[in-house]
């Protein structure tokens, strides 16, 4: 996907070194882990971009998701939002410009819906909350709205048990453009969705993308809709960015060995004839390892990866990655699995 040609320089949203720890309950009554959902994240969201958050269930992309969209204070870390911090802003101020500047559309459109609100209270609900306009005016804007998705005008009076899969995804991005926002974050937008509508979903939130100059984060767990979607791709493994770039740069030139063994799982999109399957031990969240989270099922781990995470090695065109021992940049022979051991059919 190539980005509009007026993208600003400076970011729309920016985190810097953010760390997101949960307390959860292990081990007996009285002991209580920390969960490290994020761990040093610095990304930005950048004006009239789509940027893709890819990685394992786990990862820590929904909780960076709510980081984004303001729903998650982190534990450490900043929240940028226009070059100003989102967490000093007073509660108001946030609510009132931050808020109504970010729209959330949710991977399952079946609960995110009211069912017993019928389509045309469901659009207005923002607009009535933020006292937009008159009340004539906030019914034309719901109107426009279903035009904007798509979707029939007899649409409005339909409950969302009503509508298919699809339609009430429509209904959900309609919803989460209401106040005209500038950024859309879409956690999994297509996942519970037939195979048949996916297409219509991504190609709707690429139309929105040019005609209204937003600016969107993109989570999936799917490398090869993340790839068509996306300007840039971020990986995430264990709540790290590992590897962050232009997405023909991380998916055509992926020097992480955790990104090669995400796109070995679609052969077909860049032709690599085996799968590369990980042996070793999953990390926990609660105990992560030493140095690189990777390491523990990596084929070309060693001691030197256990020290400390690896600091961002790259060029000037943005493709970053946090490895010791990358994999071969394009253009060069690929290093592979030890035969038998992480090589699959």
């Amino acid at each position: 996907m190539t980005a509009p040609e007026n993208i600003m320089t400076d970011p729309l949203v920016r985190l810097d070194g953010v760390h997101v720890r949960h307390r959860a309950r292990s081990g007996g009554l009285l002991r209580r882990d920390a969960v490290h959902a994020l761990t040093d994240v610095s990304l930005d969201v950048r004006r009239g971009e789509i940027l893709g958050l890819v990685g394992e269930s786990g990862c820590g992309k929904s909780t960076l998701a709510r980081v984004v969209t303001g729903l998650q204070r982190p534990t450490e870390g900043h929240v940028h939002f226009k070059g100003q911090d989102l967490w000093t802003m007073p509660a108001a101020e946030r609510r009132a410009h931050f808020g109504a500047s970010v729209g959330v559309v949710f991977q399952d459109p079946s609960t995110a819906l009211n069912p017993r609100l019928p389509v045309r209270r469901i659009l207005r609900d923002p607009l009535d909350v933020h006292a937009r306009g008159t009340r004539a005016e906030r019914e034309r804007r719901v109107e426009e709205l279903l035009d904007l998705v798509g979707l029939p005008g007899h649409t409005l009076e339909a409950l969302p048990g009503q509508l298919s899969g699809g339609q009430r995804q429509r209904v959900a991005i309609a919803r989460a453009l209401a106040l005209e926002p500038e950024l859309i974050v879409a956690d999994e937008p297509t996942s519970a969705l037939d195979v048949s509508v996916r297409a219509q979903i991504l190609n709707l939130l690429v139309d929105l993308r040019a005609r209204l100059g937003l600016s969107m984060v993109f989570i999936s767990h799917d490398v090869q809709t993340v790839r068509y979607l996306s300007d840039r791709i971020a990986v995430l493994y264990l709540g790290r960015v590992v590897e962050e770039g232009g997405a023909a740069q991380v998916t055509g030139g992926s020097r992480h060995p955790y990104t090669e063994a995400l796109l070995s799982a679609t052969p077909s999109l860049l032709e690599r004839p085996d799968r590369i399957v990980l042996h070793g031990p999953v990390p926990s969240a609660t105990n992560p390892p030493s140095g690189c989270p990777f390491r523990t099922r990596c084929w070309k781990a060693d001691d030197a990866c256990a020290g400390a995470f690896p600091a961002a090695a790259g060029g000037r065109d943005g493709h970053r990655w946090h490895c010791v021992h990358p994999q071969p940049g394009a253009g060069t022979a690929a290093a592979s699995p030890p035969e038998g051991a992480a090589h699959g059919g």
